[in-house]
C-alpha cells in the first residue's frame, strides 16, 4: 500500500481492543492515537477485535487511525487453563495476550516493507514480536509491570496468594527486562518509570511522556454545595476487575469509610467501574450508603455530582489518568502516595495525600465539610492540567519520540 501524502507509516500494535474506553490504559492509548492522527505519520492500528466490535465501533476507530488491521480473538481461557498458566515460564498476563492469530498478524506487519515504525502497546505485546525486526520499534509502557506484582506480594496476607504474586513478580521481572531491551526506544508514562527501566533493566533509550487528559471532554465544573439535595458524596472510578482497584476499594470500605460515616452519617460513596467482584459487592451491602454502578457509558455525571474523588490504592504502577481527569473536571482529589505516583502535581496544592486509614478519613471529612478547601484545590488542579497536561500536547511529545527513533534507524 502506498503511503498517504508521502508520510511515513506507523503501525500501532494493541493487544486489547480499545473500545469502550473503560480502563486507564485504553483511555491513555486512545488519547495518544487521536493526537497522532493527521500528524507526521499515517497511523495503522493493528489489534485484536471481533467482527462485532469492528462494526460497532467503526466511527471511533476511524477517529484514532487511518486504517485498522484486526486479528480475531481466541476463545476465552477456561478456569483450569488459567490456573495451569501460573506454572508457565511467562507471567500469566503475558500468556493471556499471546495467540496464534496475533502472532501471524504481527509477523505479517513486521515482515512488510510498508511500515517505517512499529509501536507495541504495553510490554505484554512484546510476546507477539518476531525473533528479528527490520523496522525501528518502540514499546509504549503504562506501568513498571514487575513492580505491581511485587506490591501485591507485599500486601497479600494469605501465604498461598503471597507465593503466587511473588512467583509472578520474578517471571515478569525477567520477561520485562528481556523484552524492553529489544526495542529501539521505550516510552514510559513518567520519568520515575523511565528511570527504573534504565537503572533496573539497562534499557538504553527510555523516554517519558506526561499523562494527558482531554480538557474539552472533561470540562471543569464547580462541585455542588453540600445540602439536603446534595448530601456529602465521594466517588471512585476505575475498572473493578483490576486487582489494584479491588484491593484499594476494599481498604477504603473496611478501614476508611466506617470512620467517615461515624462523623458524617449522611455521606455516600459511589464506585463507578465495570465488573465489580461479587465479594466486594457483598462487602458493600454490609456497609451503609455504598453504591457500585458497574459499567457506565460516561463517568462525568458521577464525578460532577461528587464533593471528593478518592484514589485509595495500596498497589499499582505507572500513573493514574483518573487523577488528572478528576482534576480537569473540578472534583477535589484525595489519594494515597501510590495512587498519585508519577504525576507532576503538588500535595496540598493540587490534591490531598494521606496513606493511613485514619489520616485518609480525616482529610476526606475536611473536603466534605470545607467548601473553601474544595474550591481552592479544584481551581488550582484545573489550572495545572490546562498548562501542562492536555492530551494534544502529550501526543506531540509522543510523535517527536517516534520521529527521533525513526531518524536513528535500526541498530
Amino acid at each position: 500500500m502506498k503511503r498517504a501524502q508521502g508520510r511515513p507509516r506507523l503501525a500501532f500494535i494493541s493487544p486489547q481492543f480499545l473500545f469502550p474506553n473503560d480502563a486507564g490504559g485504553k483511555i491513555r492509548t486512545t488519547n495518544i492515537l487521536r493526537g497522532l492522527k493527521g500528524g507526521a505519520f499515517e497511523i495503522v492500528l493493528v489489534g485484536v477485535a471481533s467482527a462485532e466490535q469492528e462494526s460497532q465501533w467503526r466511527n471511533e476507530l476511524a477517529g484514532v487511525c487511518d486504517e485498522f488491521k484486526p486479528w480475531r480473538p481466541t476463545q476465552a481461557r477456561s478456569k483450569l487453563r488459567r490456573v495451569l498458566d501460573l506454572f508457565r515460564t511467562l507471567p500469566v498476563n503475558v500468556v493471556q495476550d499471546q495467540s496464534a492469530a496475533g502472532l501471524r498478524a504481527i509477523a505479517e506487519v513486521a515482515g512488510s516493507s510498508d511500515f517505517d515504525v512499529l509501536v507495541f502497546d504495553f510490554v505484554h505485546s512484546a510476546a507477539l514480536m518476531p525473533a528479528q525486526l527490520q523496522t525501528v520499534s518502540l514499546c509504549f509502557t503504562h506501568n513498571v509491570e514487575a513492580e505491581i506484582f511485587a506490591r501485591h506480594a507485599k500486601q497479600a496476607k494469605n501465604p498461598l496468594l503471597r507465593w503466587v504474586w511473588a512467583s509472578q513478580h520474578r517471571k515478569m521481572k525477567a520477561f520485562e527486562a528481556q523484552a524492553l531491551r529489544r526495542f529501539n526506544t521505550v516510552i514510559a508514562v513518567s520519568e520515575r518509570d523511565a528511570g527504573q527501566f534504565r537503572s533496573a533493566y539497562a534499557v538504553q533509550d527510555a523516554k517519558a511522556i506526561p499523562t494527558g487528559v482531554d480538557l474539552e471532554f472533561f470540562a471543569w465544573q464547580a462541585a455542588p454545595a453540600v445540602d439536603t439535595r446534595h448530601p456529602p458524596t465521594v466517588v471512585f472510578t476505575g475498572s473493578m476487575d483490576w486487582a489494584a482497584n479491588i484491593d484499594g476499594v476494599r481498604f477504603f470500605l473496611e478501614q476508611v469509610w466506617p470512620l467517615v460515616l461515624q462523623a458524617e452519617p449522611t455521606a455516600r460513596f459511589t464506585v463507578v467501574g465495570k465488573a465489580p467482584p461479587a465479594a466486594l459487592q457483598q462487602l458493600a451491602k454490609q456497609t451503609r450508603q455504598v453504591e457500585f454502578t458497574g459499567f457506565v457509558d460516561d463517568v462525568r455525571p458521577y464525578v460532577h455530582a461528587a464533593h471528593a474523588f478518592v484514589i485509595p490504592l495500596l498497589v499499582g504502577g505507572g500513573t493514574r489518568i483518573k487523577a488528572f481527569e478528576a482534576m480537569a473536571m473540578g472534583c477535589p482529589v484525595l489519594s494515597t502516595s501510590i495512587g498519585i505516583e508519577g504525576l507532576s502535581a503538588d500535595a496540598d496544592v493540587h490534591y490531598l495525600k494521606r496513606d493511613d486509614a485514619a489520616g485518609f478519613a480525616a482529610a476526606l471529612l475536611d473536603l466534605l465539610r470545607q467548601p473553601s478547601l474544595r474550591e481552592q484545590l479544584s481551581r488550582q488542579a484545573r489550572q495545572l492540567v490546562e498548562q501542562s497536561f492536555g492530551h494534544r500536547k502529550v501526543a506531540q511529545v509522543f510523535e517527536q519520540i517516534c520521529l527521533d527513533t525513526l531518524k536513528g534507524g535500526v541498530e
